[in-house]
């Protein structure tokens, strides 16, 4: 069942999605070579509660971690360890902090020193997806049409868009209703309520969309161990359209990168 919020709620949604905005930015500059992901957890544990929130990852569903960094061919659910990054790795860091009894829970995938051309070109196309994916976060449209946005872009690019993986509705607790997946038919799945708050993220893959899980329990992995890239916003529906709760501004400050595409999408949302 879809939950609708208040606005009042989606305000208090809006904080907890910029604690992890701005965690995410303050891990930005951490990320190089020689750094381990047990270190960057370290780090935005005590960040996430300095800001008076508290990890959402941590505990739920018995997640050892506050962070879930997934490296080169970990497509999610990567937990951190003691092993250093390398130049030209890349790092999906997923992060979630609860604030004022609400989730926030996104993800960026960065750079490690200076990558391979094909990696920065499939961290670029995933990142496009997903905002092709929001603008169809609207009034009548459907699920399906989200993921069929994201499916079309990505697979036009040669890219494998991972089935078993979703996005998911957000609120008082990590995951509700509706799954949010990243491929679909346009018209299918459930229809879109005013109010409702939910992540959408993009999990594409530079080869097949086929997936394993390792030992470990968690770490999901391509199939063919080319590389994957994740994104992810927190996105409610107010007046018919969709609105971003969290940002990639704070990531985009901390490495100098100049970036327009939150106000463009914004601009355009309100011809939507």
């Amino acid at each position: 069942m879809i939950i609708p919020k208040t606005r009042e709620e989606i305000e208090l949604m809006r904080e907890a999605a910029l604690v992890v905005s701005k965690t995410l930015g303050m891990l930005a500059t951490k990320v190089k070579p020689g750094v381990t992901t047990q270190q960057l957890n370290d780090m935005a544990e005590a960040y996430i509660r300095d800001q008076d929130a508290i990890p959402g990852f941590l505990g739920l569903y018995d997640c050892p971690s506050t962070l879930l960094t997934s490296v080169n061919e970990a497509v999610v659910h990567g937990l951190p360890t003691d092993k250093p990054l390398e130049e030209g790795d890349i790092v999906a860091i997923d992060c979630g902090a609860i604030k004022h009894g609400f989730y926030g829970d996104h993800a960026y995938t960065f750079e490690v020193g200076e990558v391979a051309a094909e990696t920065k070109k499939l961290l670029q196309v995933t990142k496009e997806s997903l905002y092709v994916g929001i603008r169809e976060f609207k009034a009548n449209n459907r699920v399906g049409d989200v993921g069929f946005a994201i499916q079309k872009y990505c697979e036009a690019h040669g890219y494998g868009v991972v089935r078993e993986l979703v996005g998911h509705g957000l609120g008082r607790k990590m995951h509700e209703d509706p799954e949010m997946p990243n491929y679909g038919r346009r018209g299918r799945g459930k229809k879109f309520v005013e109010g409702m708050t939910v992540a959408i993220e993009p999990m594409i893959n530079m080869g097949t969309r086929r997936i394993s899980q390792l030992n470990d329990g968690w770490t999901i992995v391509t199939q063919d161990k080319k590389p994957s890239a994740h994104f992810e916003h927190n996105v409610a529906l107010i007046n018919g359209k969709p609105e971003l709760l969290s940002t990639f501004a704070y990531v985009y400050e901390a490495l100098g990168i100049e970036s327009d595409e939150e106000n463009e999408f914004r601009e355009k949302a309100l011809v939507l």
